[in-house]
């Protein structure tokens, strides 16, 4: 059994800046030598999220409008209130997706659909450089 760790970063924008990050994490996954395992990816902050979805504009569009649907930023937030700083939604919208996943690795490679994609969201008022913590655990 082995384990490799690894931190990547990306820039994003405020306002749910949609990345994809498929290409990063499967290049850690290959320096890892892991064959058979599995890769968590979590991302380092409280107004960001990942998912998988297939990243094509109107979908991204889709996704970014449910979002906003879902957790609007023009109604009243207690953590607003309190902090004075406008990002209660992005808390909120970055909770309901969440912060990790787990993708099954096979052949040194992520088991993904083809039209999958692994992204990253920055949910924030103003854009960010996120941390991205990559652990692969298999042999």
């Amino acid at each position: 059994m082995g384990i490799y760790t690894s931190t990547i970063e990306i820039y994003l924008n405020k306002n749910c800046d949609i990345k994809d990050i498929t290409d990063l994490v499967e290049k850690e996954v290959y320096k890892s030598g892991i064959l058979t395992g599995i890769v968590n990816i979590f991302a380092i902050g409280s107004t960001a999220s990942l998912t998988t979805i297939e990243y094509e504009r109107g979908v991204i569009s889709d996704l970014k409008n449910a979002i906003y649907r879902l957790v609007p930023d023009n109604i009243p937030y207690a953590h607003d209130m309190a902090w004075h700083d406008g990002n209660g939604h992005s808390h909120v919208q970055a909770a309901i997706i969440g912060p990790s996943l787990t993708i099954p690795i096979r052949n040194n490679r992520l088991t993904l659909g083809t039209w999958q994609q692994i992204v990253l969201i920055n949910h924030d008022v103003r854009s960010r450089n996120r941390k991205v913590e990559i652990t692969v655990i298999g042999e």
